[in-house]
């Protein structure tokens, strides 16, 4: 277990005494684990509590004994990093009553269960746009982890939407972190002629990038602004500040005004946005691109719905 020590220990209903968070995966992926681990960070420092995270936390064994050793330390809220949680946090909720857990995208309601919603439809759409308008070869490709990702969706109306000349190629590796299945679709459809590519998942998004750098062509990031990693590759990025909505949910406890169910977050709550804009894309490309999304935030309608 990691554990971050702060300096004071607000006490009583309502106030957050300690903060736990459990991890799929692993916080050093560069990407949705990476954020929930920033977001944690960042209670610790604002609001000055003890914070605890464990990694590898995949089973509902796993997470009962997780929560079990959090308890134990005075822990009462619980962020479970991942849609999988909710489930887990429905069969042990009414054994920890003075434990509010929170856990991201999925529609499990309970008294003292909170689910963040990202609504990612729209990311994918933009990030689309950017592909579409991009692509020279006129071959887009979607790396994603599973069938139910909205910005799955999304992304491959942004690309048609931008250029309905623009093929679209959509590949599933039915896991967040399968980083060889992963490789072995991009380069099957490194062999179709696709150049630009959208590798939707946690831990394999990074080190496909990497290797789209070395290979010479471009991708939307995923979740983290990833231009870092390779500027000349990303073009932009769709992100979703998981951080931001952390510290957000323990402030809104730590007032006893956090709601139980479910609660949704897109760009018009500034929870999600693009990346830094890449200076290969054509600036009437980027232009178009961020006067839609301006138009989303105060309309609700994407260009293809208005």
């Amino acid at each position: 277990m990691g554990v971050l020590s702060g300096c004071a220990d607000t006490m009583g209903k309502g106030k957050i005494q300690k903060v736990g968070m459990l991890v799929e995966n692993t916080v050093h992926d560069q990407a949705w684990g990476q954020k929930g681990y920033k977001g944690l960070l960042q209670i610790k420092e604002e609001l000055d509590v003890d914070v605890y995270f464990k990694e590898h936390i995949q089973t509902k064994k796993a997470t009962h004994k997780a929560v079990q050793e959090f308890s134990q330390k005075g822990v009462n809220l619980v962020f479970g990093h991942g849609s999988h949680f909710g489930q887990y946090f429905d069969e042990i909720q009414k054994a920890y009553p003075d434990i509010h857990f929170v856990y991201f995208n999925g529609n499990i309601k309970g008294e003292n269960i909170t689910s963040l919603n990202f609504s990612a439809h729209a990311m994918g759409f933009f990030g689309g746009m950017v592909a579409g308008g991009f692509s020279k070869t006129n071959h887009v490709g979607i790396i994603a982890a599973y069938e139910w990702q909205p910005e799955v969706e999304g992304f491959y109306e942004g690309v048609k939407y931008q250029n309905p000349n623009v093929d679209v190629t959509i590949r599933y590796v039915r896991s967040w972190d399968n980083k060889m299945r992963a490789k072995q679709i991009y380069n099957q459809m490194k062999s179709q002629n696709v150049d630009v590519y959208y590798p939707a998942g946690d831990s394999f998004s990074v080190p496909l990038i990497r290797q789209m750098n070395e290979d010479g062509f471009h991708a939307i990031g995923y979740v983290s602004d990833q231009s870092d990693i390779a500027p000349n590759t990303i073009l932009t990025s769709t992100i979703q500040h998981v951080d931001r909505l952390y510290v957000q949910t323990a402030k809104q406890f730590n007032k006893g005004e956090l709601k139980s169910g479910i609660l949704t977050f897109d760009f018009q709550d500034n929870a999600i946005t693009l990346g830094k804009f890449s200076p290969n894309i054509p600036e009437p490309l980027v232009d178009k691109v961020k006067s839609a999304v301006q138009q989303y935030k105060k309309t609700g309608q994407l260009p293809h719905e208005m």
